[in-house]
Protein backbone atom coordinates (compact mmCIF):
# COMPACT_ATOMS: atom_id res chain seq x y z
CA UNK A 1 0.00 0.00 0.00
CA UNK A 2 1.23 3.33 -1.15
CA UNK A 3 0.58 6.23 1.83
CA UNK A 4 1.44 9.67 0.84
CA UNK A 5 0.67 12.11 3.86
CA UNK A 6 -2.78 14.57 4.19
CA UNK A 7 -0.03 17.38 4.37
CA UNK A 8 0.32 19.82 1.43
CA UNK A 9 3.99 20.45 0.81
CA UNK A 10 5.42 23.69 1.93
CA UNK A 11 6.24 26.49 -0.08
CA UNK A 12 19.73 3.74 -30.51
CA UNK A 13 20.53 1.15 -27.53
CA UNK A 14 20.09 -1.79 -27.25
CA UNK A 15 18.16 -3.64 -24.15
CA UNK A 16 20.70 -5.50 -22.19
CA UNK A 17 20.44 -8.73 -20.55
CA UNK A 18 20.52 -8.60 -16.66
CA UNK A 19 20.32 -12.16 -15.65
CA UNK A 20 17.45 -14.76 -16.11
CA UNK A 21 15.06 -11.88 -15.80
CA UNK A 22 16.76 -10.29 -19.59
CA UNK A 23 15.05 -7.02 -20.18
CA UNK A 24 13.81 -7.99 -23.67
CA UNK A 25 12.29 -5.22 -26.47
CA UNK A 26 10.09 -7.39 -28.68
CA UNK A 27 7.60 -6.26 -31.16
CA UNK A 28 4.88 -4.59 -30.00
CA UNK A 29 1.52 -4.65 -30.96
CA UNK A 30 -0.89 -2.34 -28.55
CA UNK A 31 -4.72 -1.55 -28.63
CA UNK A 32 -6.68 0.71 -27.24
CA UNK A 33 -6.59 2.89 -24.09
CA UNK A 34 -7.01 1.90 -21.01
CA UNK A 35 -7.38 2.92 -17.39
CA UNK A 36 -4.25 5.14 -16.24
CA UNK A 37 -3.57 8.36 -14.59
CA UNK A 38 -1.13 10.73 -15.94
CA UNK A 39 0.04 13.91 -14.14
CA UNK A 40 -2.00 17.21 -16.03
CA UNK A 41 -2.25 15.50 -19.60
CA UNK A 42 -4.68 17.36 -21.65
CA UNK A 43 -7.41 14.87 -23.54
CA UNK A 44 -6.01 12.16 -26.46
CA UNK A 45 -7.19 14.78 -29.34
CA UNK A 46 -4.24 17.00 -28.38
CA UNK A 47 -1.50 14.53 -29.48
CA UNK A 48 -0.02 14.18 -32.62
CA UNK A 49 -0.33 10.66 -33.92
CA UNK A 50 1.84 8.41 -32.98
CA UNK A 51 5.86 8.93 -33.98
CA UNK A 52 5.38 11.14 -36.37
CA UNK A 53 7.76 13.81 -37.45
CA UNK A 54 10.68 12.20 -34.95
CA UNK A 55 14.04 12.20 -36.53
CA UNK A 56 15.41 9.14 -34.14
CA UNK A 57 15.11 6.54 -31.62
CA UNK A 58 13.16 8.70 -28.57
CA UNK A 59 13.61 6.02 -26.13
CA UNK A 60 17.49 6.96 -25.53
CA UNK A 61 16.33 7.48 -21.72
CA UNK A 62 15.44 4.30 -21.44
CA UNK A 63 12.31 3.15 -18.69
CA UNK A 64 11.36 3.16 -15.22
CA UNK A 65 9.02 2.19 -12.52
CA UNK A 66 8.77 3.06 -8.76
CA UNK A 67 6.51 3.79 -5.61
CA UNK A 68 5.22 -0.04 -6.24
CA UNK A 69 1.15 -0.63 -4.18
CA UNK A 70 -0.29 -3.90 -3.81
CA UNK A 71 -2.15 -3.48 -6.70
CA UNK A 72 -0.33 -1.31 -8.94
CA UNK A 73 3.14 0.94 -9.57
CA UNK A 74 3.93 3.88 -11.74
CA UNK A 75 5.59 3.77 -14.84
CA UNK A 76 8.01 6.52 -16.61
CA UNK A 77 10.02 6.87 -19.95
CA UNK A 78 11.15 10.30 -21.46
CA UNK A 79 11.07 10.86 -25.15
CA UNK A 80 14.28 12.43 -26.38
CA UNK A 81 15.93 11.83 -29.67
CA UNK A 82 19.37 14.03 -28.75
CA UNK A 83 20.10 13.46 -25.24
CA UNK A 84 22.70 15.98 -25.28
CA UNK A 85 20.42 18.90 -26.76
CA UNK A 86 21.33 21.76 -24.63
CA UNK A 87 18.13 23.73 -24.16
CA UNK A 88 17.02 20.32 -22.24
CA UNK A 89 14.24 19.19 -24.35
CA UNK A 90 15.98 16.49 -25.69
CA UNK A 91 15.71 17.39 -29.35
CA UNK A 92 12.30 16.53 -29.62
CA UNK A 93 10.01 18.90 -32.57
CA UNK A 94 7.86 21.25 -30.01
CA UNK A 95 4.63 19.02 -29.72
CA UNK A 96 2.71 16.31 -27.78
CA UNK A 97 3.06 12.59 -28.89
CA UNK A 98 0.71 10.06 -27.86
CA UNK A 99 2.54 7.07 -26.37
CA UNK A 100 1.61 3.70 -26.21
CA UNK A 101 2.41 1.36 -23.06
CA UNK A 102 1.79 -2.50 -22.24
CA UNK A 103 2.28 -4.27 -19.26
CA UNK A 104 2.27 -8.45 -19.51
CA UNK A 105 3.09 -11.21 -16.91
CA UNK A 106 5.95 -12.36 -18.96
CA UNK A 107 8.94 -10.78 -20.28
CA UNK A 108 8.15 -11.84 -23.82
CA UNK A 109 4.58 -10.52 -23.84
CA UNK A 110 2.60 -13.58 -24.92
CA UNK A 111 0.16 -12.56 -21.71
CA UNK A 112 -0.58 -8.80 -21.83
CA UNK A 113 -2.78 -7.93 -18.77
CA UNK A 114 -2.95 -4.11 -19.40
CA UNK A 115 -2.45 -1.86 -22.34
CA UNK A 116 -2.75 1.92 -23.14
CA UNK A 117 -1.52 5.35 -24.13
CA UNK A 118 -0.65 8.67 -22.15
CA UNK A 119 0.43 11.62 -23.39
CA UNK A 120 4.21 13.11 -23.76
CA UNK A 121 3.92 16.65 -23.30
CA UNK A 122 6.45 19.68 -24.27
CA UNK A 123 5.59 21.01 -20.94
CA UNK A 124 7.26 18.36 -19.18
CA UNK A 125 10.04 17.60 -21.10
CA UNK A 126 8.29 14.73 -22.80
CA UNK A 127 8.41 12.67 -19.49
CA UNK A 128 5.44 10.12 -18.98
CA UNK A 129 3.96 9.10 -15.59
CA UNK A 130 1.45 6.12 -15.92
CA UNK A 131 -0.15 5.32 -12.33
CA UNK A 132 -1.74 1.97 -12.79
CA UNK A 133 -3.74 0.17 -9.97
CA UNK A 134 -6.23 -3.29 -9.90
CA UNK A 135 -3.32 -5.46 -10.46
CA UNK A 136 -2.76 -8.63 -8.69
CA UNK A 137 -0.77 -8.42 -5.55
CA UNK A 138 3.23 -10.03 -5.20
CA UNK A 139 3.55 -10.45 -8.40
CA UNK A 140 6.27 -9.51 -11.45
CA UNK A 141 5.03 -7.88 -14.43
CA UNK A 142 6.85 -6.56 -17.39
CA UNK A 143 6.36 -3.12 -19.09
CA UNK A 144 7.34 -0.91 -22.31
CA UNK A 145 6.21 1.79 -24.25
CA UNK A 146 6.19 2.72 -28.32
CA UNK A 147 5.82 5.60 -30.21
CA UNK A 148 5.26 4.77 -33.34
CA UNK A 149 7.84 2.18 -35.15
CA UNK A 150 9.63 3.09 -32.10
CA UNK A 151 9.98 0.21 -29.66
CA UNK A 152 11.74 1.35 -25.76
CA UNK A 153 13.40 -1.77 -24.35
CA UNK A 154 11.51 -3.63 -21.71
CA UNK A 155 11.18 -3.31 -17.62
CA UNK A 156 10.95 -5.75 -14.88
CA UNK A 157 8.35 -4.11 -11.98
CA UNK A 158 6.21 -5.55 -9.22
CA UNK A 159 3.12 -5.64 -7.14
CA UNK A 160 3.62 -5.28 -3.75
CA UNK A 161 2.38 -8.19 -1.05
CA UNK A 162 -1.56 -7.85 -0.16
CA UNK A 163 -1.58 -5.48 2.98
CA UNK A 164 -2.28 -8.55 5.52
CA UNK A 165 -0.11 -10.89 3.90
CA UNK A 166 3.97 -11.22 5.19
CA UNK A 167 4.57 -12.35 1.39
CA UNK A 168 7.75 -13.99 0.90
CA UNK A 169 11.37 -12.94 1.77
CA UNK A 170 12.32 -9.40 0.05
CA UNK A 171 15.39 -8.71 -1.69
CA UNK A 172 15.67 -5.04 -1.55
CA UNK A 173 18.59 -2.67 -2.81
CA UNK A 174 20.02 0.81 -1.63
CA UNK A 175 21.72 3.40 -3.38
CA UNK A 176 22.96 6.77 -3.58
CA UNK A 177 25.96 9.39 -4.91
CA UNK A 178 25.76 8.96 -8.49
CA UNK A 179 28.80 11.61 -9.79
CA UNK A 180 29.00 11.07 -13.10
CA UNK A 181 32.15 12.59 -13.55
CA UNK A 182 33.78 10.52 -10.88
CA UNK A 183 33.72 6.96 -12.79
CA UNK A 184 31.17 4.77 -14.57
CA UNK A 185 28.52 3.60 -13.30
CA UNK A 186 29.58 -0.52 -13.01
CA UNK A 187 27.21 -0.80 -9.32
CA UNK A 188 25.07 0.14 -11.13
CA UNK A 189 24.65 -2.60 -13.65
CA UNK A 190 26.01 -5.19 -11.06
CA UNK A 191 23.16 -4.74 -8.72
CA UNK A 192 20.55 -4.83 -12.18
CA UNK A 193 22.83 -8.52 -12.19
CA UNK A 194 21.40 -9.03 -8.43
CA UNK A 195 17.86 -8.92 -9.35
CA UNK A 196 16.56 -7.13 -6.52
CA UNK A 197 12.85 -7.12 -5.76
CA UNK A 198 13.00 -3.12 -4.82
CA UNK A 199 15.36 -0.37 -5.20
CA UNK A 200 16.10 2.62 -2.97
CA UNK A 201 17.95 5.37 -4.05
CA UNK A 202 18.80 8.10 -1.25
CA UNK A 203 19.90 10.97 -2.80
CA UNK A 204 22.32 12.45 -4.89
CA UNK A 205 21.03 10.68 -8.29
CA UNK A 206 22.72 13.58 -10.10
CA UNK A 207 25.41 16.43 -9.33
CA UNK A 208 25.25 20.10 -10.05
CA UNK A 209 28.82 21.17 -10.63
CA UNK A 210 30.15 22.23 -14.60
CA UNK A 211 33.18 20.54 -15.66
CA UNK A 212 36.24 20.63 -13.26
CA UNK A 213 34.40 22.15 -10.67
CA UNK A 214 34.49 18.83 -8.53
CA UNK A 215 37.51 16.95 -8.94
CA UNK A 216 39.20 13.55 -7.82
CA UNK A 217 42.84 12.61 -7.63
CA UNK A 218 44.22 11.42 -11.00
CA UNK A 219 41.97 13.57 -12.93
CA UNK A 220 37.90 13.05 -13.03
CA UNK A 221 37.07 9.77 -15.67
CA UNK A 222 34.52 11.81 -17.93
CA UNK A 223 32.90 15.27 -17.85
CA UNK A 224 29.77 16.61 -16.90
CA UNK A 225 28.21 18.87 -20.01
CA UNK A 226 26.94 22.44 -19.46
CA UNK A 227 27.09 24.76 -16.81
CA UNK A 228 26.52 24.26 -13.57
CA UNK A 229 22.62 23.59 -12.77
CA UNK A 230 20.59 26.88 -12.17
CA UNK A 231 17.78 26.92 -15.02
CA UNK A 232 14.91 24.16 -16.06
CA UNK A 233 16.90 23.73 -19.02
CA UNK A 234 19.94 23.10 -16.96
CA UNK A 235 18.84 20.33 -14.80
CA UNK A 236 16.62 18.56 -17.75
CA UNK A 237 19.77 18.68 -19.60
CA UNK A 238 22.55 16.68 -16.93
CA UNK A 239 19.27 14.59 -16.21
CA UNK A 240 19.20 13.43 -19.75
CA UNK A 241 22.87 13.03 -19.70
CA UNK A 242 22.71 10.76 -16.34
CA UNK A 243 19.45 8.66 -17.70
CA UNK A 244 21.79 7.90 -21.12
CA UNK A 245 24.07 6.01 -19.09
CA UNK A 246 23.50 2.27 -20.08
CA UNK A 247 24.41 0.73 -16.48
CA UNK A 248 21.88 3.31 -14.73
CA UNK A 249 18.91 2.12 -17.30
CA UNK A 250 19.72 -1.16 -16.52
CA UNK A 251 19.29 -0.76 -12.74
CA UNK A 252 16.26 1.04 -13.48
CA UNK A 253 14.75 -1.42 -15.68
CA UNK A 254 15.28 -4.45 -13.29
CA UNK A 255 13.26 -3.18 -10.39
CA UNK A 256 10.66 -0.59 -9.34
CA UNK A 257 12.48 1.91 -7.39
CA UNK A 258 11.75 4.32 -4.14
CA UNK A 259 13.38 7.36 -4.49
CA UNK A 260 13.96 10.85 -2.58
CA UNK A 261 16.24 13.62 -3.04
CA UNK A 262 19.61 14.89 -0.57
CA UNK A 263 21.07 18.13 -2.02
CA UNK A 264 23.14 17.71 -5.26
CA UNK A 265 19.83 17.61 -7.19
CA UNK A 266 19.42 21.04 -6.52
CA UNK A 267 22.82 22.55 -4.69
CA UNK A 268 25.32 21.38 -2.65
CA UNK A 269 24.27 21.78 1.15
CA UNK A 270 21.16 23.32 1.14
CA UNK A 271 18.62 23.56 3.50
CA UNK A 272 15.33 24.29 3.52
CA UNK A 273 15.10 27.61 1.76
CA UNK A 274 18.55 28.96 2.39
CA UNK A 275 21.34 28.37 -0.74
CA UNK A 276 25.21 26.87 0.28
CA UNK A 277 26.23 30.59 0.34
CA UNK A 278 23.99 32.30 3.02
CA UNK A 279 20.52 33.45 3.68
CA UNK A 280 20.62 36.99 2.48
CA UNK A 281 17.11 37.95 0.88
CA UNK A 282 18.57 38.20 -3.15
CA UNK A 283 19.95 35.55 -2.69
CA UNK A 284 17.00 33.21 -1.50
CA UNK A 285 14.59 34.42 -3.93
CA UNK A 286 16.71 33.49 -6.38
CA UNK A 287 17.27 30.33 -4.74
CA UNK A 288 13.94 29.17 -4.54
CA UNK A 289 13.52 29.81 -8.49
CA UNK A 290 16.39 27.60 -8.92
CA UNK A 291 14.51 25.04 -6.23
CA UNK A 292 11.58 24.80 -8.21
CA UNK A 293 13.20 24.41 -11.38
CA UNK A 294 15.23 21.31 -9.76
CA UNK A 295 12.42 19.97 -8.43
CA UNK A 296 10.29 20.17 -11.89
CA UNK A 297 13.29 18.63 -13.45
CA UNK A 298 12.98 15.70 -10.66
CA UNK A 299 9.98 14.94 -10.85
CA UNK A 300 9.73 14.83 -14.61
CA UNK A 301 12.92 12.02 -14.81
CA UNK A 302 11.73 9.88 -11.61
CA UNK A 303 8.77 7.60 -11.59
CA UNK A 304 6.89 9.46 -9.33
CA UNK A 305 3.38 9.73 -8.33
CA UNK A 306 0.85 12.86 -9.15
CA UNK A 307 1.46 13.55 -5.77
CA UNK A 308 4.28 14.46 -5.88
CA UNK A 309 4.14 16.90 -8.77
CA UNK A 310 5.70 19.58 -7.32
CA UNK A 311 3.95 23.09 -6.58
CA UNK A 312 6.76 25.80 -7.54
CA UNK A 313 9.52 25.58 -4.85
CA UNK A 314 7.78 22.95 -2.91
CA UNK A 315 7.37 19.37 -3.49
CA UNK A 316 5.80 16.64 -1.11
CA UNK A 317 8.34 13.56 -1.34
CA UNK A 318 7.93 11.80 1.97
CA UNK A 319 5.73 9.03 1.73
CA UNK A 320 5.04 5.81 2.99
CA UNK A 321 4.91 2.36 1.27
CA UNK A 322 3.97 -0.67 2.21
CA UNK A 323 4.87 -4.10 1.70
CA UNK A 324 2.13 -6.26 2.92
CA UNK A 325 2.70 -7.09 6.40
CA UNK A 326 6.95 -7.66 6.16
CA UNK A 327 7.89 -4.03 5.88
CA UNK A 328 7.24 -0.18 6.01
CA UNK A 329 8.86 1.45 3.93
CA UNK A 330 9.44 5.45 5.34
CA UNK A 331 10.93 8.10 2.68
CA UNK A 332 11.89 10.84 4.15
CA UNK A 333 12.95 14.69 3.44
CA UNK A 334 15.70 16.12 5.36
CA UNK A 335 16.39 18.73 3.09
CA UNK A 336 13.17 20.95 1.96
CA UNK A 337 11.98 21.52 5.63
CA UNK A 338 15.40 21.62 7.51
CA UNK A 339 16.59 24.55 9.76
CA UNK A 340 19.70 25.97 8.54
CA UNK A 341 22.95 24.12 9.33
CA UNK A 342 24.19 25.12 12.88
CA UNK A 343 27.58 27.05 13.52
CA UNK A 344 27.96 27.82 9.70
CA UNK A 345 27.95 24.12 8.57
CA UNK A 346 30.96 21.84 8.61
CA UNK A 347 32.79 19.39 11.54
CA UNK A 348 31.76 21.64 14.81
CA UNK A 349 31.99 21.53 18.61
CA UNK A 350 28.22 23.70 18.14
CA UNK A 351 26.18 24.07 21.13
CA UNK A 352 23.38 25.29 18.75
CA UNK A 353 23.06 21.70 17.43
CA UNK A 354 21.15 20.05 20.39
CA UNK A 355 18.68 23.57 20.93
CA UNK A 356 15.37 21.28 20.86
CA UNK A 357 13.96 23.42 18.72
CA UNK A 358 15.61 22.61 15.75
CA UNK A 359 14.49 20.53 13.55
CA UNK A 360 15.93 18.44 10.05
CA UNK A 361 11.97 16.67 8.99
CA UNK A 362 9.91 20.00 10.06
CA UNK A 363 7.38 19.63 12.41
CA UNK A 364 4.53 18.26 9.96
CA UNK A 365 6.03 15.50 8.64
CA UNK A 366 8.20 14.43 12.07
CA UNK A 367 3.91 14.17 13.28
CA UNK A 368 3.57 11.85 10.29
CA UNK A 369 6.51 10.05 11.19
CA UNK A 370 5.82 9.53 14.69
CA UNK A 371 1.92 8.66 13.71
CA UNK A 372 3.20 5.91 11.40
CA UNK A 373 4.74 3.94 14.19
CA UNK A 374 2.45 4.47 15.85
CA UNK A 375 -0.13 2.65 13.58
CA UNK A 376 2.72 0.30 12.78
CA UNK A 377 1.71 -3.59 12.29
CA UNK A 378 5.13 -4.28 10.51
CA UNK A 379 7.59 -6.94 11.10
CA UNK A 380 10.56 -4.18 9.62
CA UNK A 381 10.09 -0.32 9.85
CA UNK A 382 12.46 1.05 7.52
CA UNK A 383 13.77 4.87 7.16
CA UNK A 384 14.37 5.67 3.77
CA UNK A 385 17.01 8.93 4.25
CA UNK A 386 19.86 10.53 3.13
CA UNK A 387 22.18 11.70 6.14
CA UNK A 388 23.94 9.93 8.78
CA UNK A 389 21.34 9.86 11.48
CA UNK A 390 24.02 7.94 14.39
CA UNK A 391 26.54 9.86 15.88
CA UNK A 392 29.65 10.48 14.79
CA UNK A 393 32.02 12.30 17.42
CA UNK A 394 35.65 12.64 15.21
CA UNK A 395 37.36 14.29 18.62
CA UNK A 396 39.04 11.67 20.53
CA UNK A 397 39.26 14.44 23.32
CA UNK A 398 36.11 15.57 25.55
CA UNK A 399 34.53 17.71 23.02
CA UNK A 400 32.19 16.28 20.90
CA UNK A 401 33.01 17.47 17.57
CA UNK A 402 30.29 16.32 14.55
CA UNK A 403 29.07 16.87 10.94
CA UNK A 404 26.71 19.68 11.18
CA UNK A 405 24.48 18.61 8.11
CA UNK A 406 23.88 15.05 9.64
CA UNK A 407 21.46 14.24 11.99
CA UNK A 408 24.22 15.19 14.76
CA UNK A 409 23.57 19.24 13.68
CA UNK A 410 20.19 18.41 15.04
CA UNK A 411 19.96 16.16 17.96
CA UNK A 412 16.66 16.83 19.54
CA UNK A 413 15.16 15.94 16.00
CA UNK A 414 17.08 12.32 15.79
CA UNK A 415 16.10 12.13 20.00
CA UNK A 416 12.15 12.47 19.00
CA UNK A 417 12.40 10.48 16.21
CA UNK A 418 14.39 7.85 18.08
CA UNK A 419 12.09 7.77 21.13
CA UNK A 420 9.45 7.59 18.93
CA UNK A 421 9.72 3.79 17.44
CA UNK A 422 10.67 2.67 21.18
CA UNK A 423 7.41 4.41 22.99
CA UNK A 424 5.57 3.15 19.79
CA UNK A 425 7.27 -0.50 20.41
CA UNK A 426 8.17 -0.64 17.05
CA UNK A 427 9.26 -4.13 16.62
CA UNK A 428 12.09 -3.51 14.44
CA UNK A 429 13.54 -0.09 13.13
CA UNK A 430 16.24 0.28 10.63
CA UNK A 431 17.55 3.43 9.35
CA UNK A 432 19.19 3.33 5.95
CA UNK A 433 21.34 6.07 4.64
CA UNK A 434 23.41 7.63 1.79
CA UNK A 435 25.10 10.98 1.27
CA UNK A 436 28.92 10.08 2.70
CA UNK A 437 30.74 8.43 0.07
CA UNK A 438 31.32 5.20 2.42
CA UNK A 439 30.03 1.91 3.45
CA UNK A 440 29.01 2.07 7.51
CA UNK A 441 26.85 0.11 9.94
CA UNK A 442 26.00 1.04 13.26
CA UNK A 443 23.77 0.42 16.31
CA UNK A 444 21.06 3.38 17.27
CA UNK A 445 20.88 4.66 20.43
CA UNK A 446 18.76 6.81 22.85
CA UNK A 447 22.13 8.35 24.50
CA UNK A 448 25.27 7.80 22.91
CA UNK A 449 27.15 9.41 25.44
CA UNK A 450 26.74 6.00 27.30
CA UNK A 451 28.72 3.13 25.88
CA UNK A 452 26.74 0.93 27.95
CA UNK A 453 23.29 2.21 26.64
CA UNK A 454 20.98 -1.00 24.70
CA UNK A 455 20.66 -0.92 20.71
CA UNK A 456 17.24 0.83 19.76
CA UNK A 457 17.78 0.07 16.22
CA UNK A 458 20.48 -0.30 13.37
CA UNK A 459 21.59 2.06 10.55
CA UNK A 460 22.96 0.91 7.17
CA UNK A 461 24.88 3.16 4.72
CA UNK A 462 25.35 2.65 1.34
CA UNK A 463 28.69 4.00 -0.51
CA UNK A 464 28.28 5.77 -3.22
CA UNK A 465 28.32 4.69 -6.92
CA UNK A 466 31.11 7.18 -8.03
CA UNK A 467 31.83 9.95 -5.51
CA UNK A 468 35.29 10.22 -5.18
CA UNK A 469 36.66 7.93 -7.13
CA UNK A 470 37.67 4.27 -6.66
CA UNK A 471 38.53 4.79 -2.90
CA UNK A 472 40.59 1.97 -1.12
CA UNK A 473 39.98 -1.73 0.60
CA UNK A 474 40.61 -1.80 4.22
CA UNK A 475 40.19 -4.10 6.92
CA UNK A 476 36.75 -2.86 7.78
CA UNK A 477 37.43 -0.21 10.64
CA UNK A 478 37.80 3.17 10.87
CA UNK A 479 39.83 5.72 13.69
CA UNK A 480 36.59 6.85 14.81
CA UNK A 481 35.77 3.86 15.73
CA UNK A 482 37.58 4.82 19.26
CA UNK A 483 35.23 7.65 19.92
CA UNK A 484 32.08 5.78 18.90
CA UNK A 485 31.66 2.56 20.30
CA UNK A 486 27.89 1.88 18.74
CA UNK A 487 29.94 1.81 14.95
CA UNK A 488 30.64 -0.98 13.77
CA UNK A 489 31.84 -1.62 10.03
CA UNK A 490 33.57 1.34 7.14
CA UNK A 491 34.61 0.65 4.03
CA UNK A 492 35.88 3.34 1.80
CA UNK A 493 35.33 1.27 -1.68
CA UNK A 494 32.30 2.36 -4.24
CA UNK A 495 29.28 0.04 -4.07
CA UNK A 496 25.99 -0.77 -2.91
CA UNK A 497 24.59 -2.49 -0.48
CA UNK A 498 22.58 -5.48 -0.92
CA UNK A 499 19.21 -6.89 1.89
CA UNK A 500 17.43 -9.92 2.03
CA UNK A 501 14.22 -9.08 4.68
CA UNK A 502 12.27 -11.70 5.93
CA UNK A 503 9.87 -12.74 9.00
CA UNK A 504 13.29 -13.42 10.75
CA UNK A 505 15.90 -11.40 9.84
CA UNK A 506 17.31 -8.51 7.97
CA UNK A 507 20.55 -10.06 5.87
CA UNK A 508 22.92 -6.66 4.72
CA UNK A 509 25.46 -7.25 1.88
CA UNK A 510 27.65 -4.56 1.64
CA UNK A 511 28.85 -5.07 -1.77
CA UNK A 512 32.00 -3.10 -3.20
CA UNK A 513 33.88 -2.79 -6.87
CA UNK A 514 37.88 -2.59 -6.84
CA UNK A 515 37.77 0.50 -9.56
CA UNK A 516 34.70 2.70 -11.27
CA UNK A 517 37.33 3.69 -13.68
CA UNK A 518 37.54 0.95 -16.39
CA UNK A 519 34.56 -0.89 -17.52
CA UNK A 520 33.28 -4.44 -16.06
CA UNK A 521 34.85 -4.74 -12.51
CA UNK A 522 33.06 -7.22 -10.68
CA UNK A 523 31.46 -6.64 -7.25
CA UNK A 524 32.41 -9.07 -4.30
CA UNK A 525 30.31 -8.82 -0.76
CA UNK A 526 33.02 -6.80 1.76
CA UNK A 527 30.91 -7.88 4.86
CA UNK A 528 27.64 -9.46 5.92
CA UNK A 529 25.60 -8.22 9.08
CA UNK A 530 22.28 -9.46 10.27
CA UNK A 531 19.41 -7.90 12.27
CA UNK A 532 17.51 -10.44 14.00
CA UNK A 533 13.57 -10.59 14.75
CA UNK A 534 12.96 -8.43 17.80
CA UNK A 535 17.12 -8.42 18.37
CA UNK A 536 18.12 -4.91 18.28
CA UNK A 537 21.68 -3.92 16.85
CA UNK A 538 23.83 -5.63 14.19
CA UNK A 539 25.70 -9.26 14.23
CA UNK A 540 28.83 -9.43 11.67
CA UNK A 541 28.56 -12.72 10.34
CA UNK A 542 31.21 -12.14 7.73
CA UNK A 543 33.92 -9.71 6.84
CA UNK A 544 36.27 -10.31 3.61
CA UNK A 545 40.21 -10.41 4.47
CA UNK A 546 42.39 -7.37 3.88
CA UNK A 547 45.73 -7.42 3.09
CA UNK A 548 47.63 -3.70 3.28
CA UNK A 549 48.85 -3.61 0.01
CA UNK A 550 53.69 -3.57 0.97
CA UNK A 551 54.79 -0.53 2.57
CA UNK A 552 51.15 0.71 3.86
CA UNK A 553 51.34 1.32 7.34
CA UNK A 554 47.91 1.55 9.48
CA UNK A 555 48.65 5.36 10.14
CA UNK A 556 48.48 5.60 6.33
CA UNK A 557 44.69 3.94 6.34
CA UNK A 558 43.97 6.08 9.33
CA UNK A 559 44.97 9.03 7.63
CA UNK A 560 43.72 7.86 4.37
CA UNK A 561 40.07 7.21 6.13
CA UNK A 562 39.59 10.36 7.78
CA UNK A 563 40.91 12.58 4.45
CA UNK A 564 38.50 10.97 2.41
CA UNK A 565 35.65 11.19 4.55
CA UNK A 566 36.27 14.95 5.80
CA UNK A 567 36.69 16.43 1.96
CA UNK A 568 33.21 15.17 0.95
CA UNK A 569 31.35 18.27 -1.08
Amino acid sequence: MHEAPHTPAAASHPAHAVGRRSLLAGSLALGAAGALAVSGAPSATAAVKPGRGLPGDPFTLGVASGDPDHDGFVLWTRLAVDPHAEDGLGGMPSRAYQVEWQVATDERFHRIVRRGTAQARPASAHSVHVELNGLPAGRDYWYRFRVGGHVSPAGRTRTAPHPFSLGGPLAMAFVSCSQYEHGLFTSYRRLAEDEPDLILHLGDYQYEYKKGDYTIPGGNVRDHEGPETVSLADYRHRYAQYKSDLDLQAAHSAAPWLVVFDDHEVENNWAGSVPEEGSDTPATADFLKRRAAAFQAYYENMPLRRSSLPQGPGMQLYRRIRWGRLANFHMLDTRQFRDDQACGDGYKNCAAADDPSRTITGGAQERWLLEGFRRSAARWDVLGQQVFFGQRDRDAGPLKVTSMDAWDGYTASRERITRGWTDAKVRNAVVLTGDVHAHWAGDLKLDYSDPSAPAVGSELVCSSITTGGDGADGDGTHPWFKNNPALKFYSNQRGYVLTRIDRDQMRADFKTVPTVRTPGAAATTKATYVIEDRVPGLKQTYLRPYTAPKGFARTDLDRQTVETETSQP
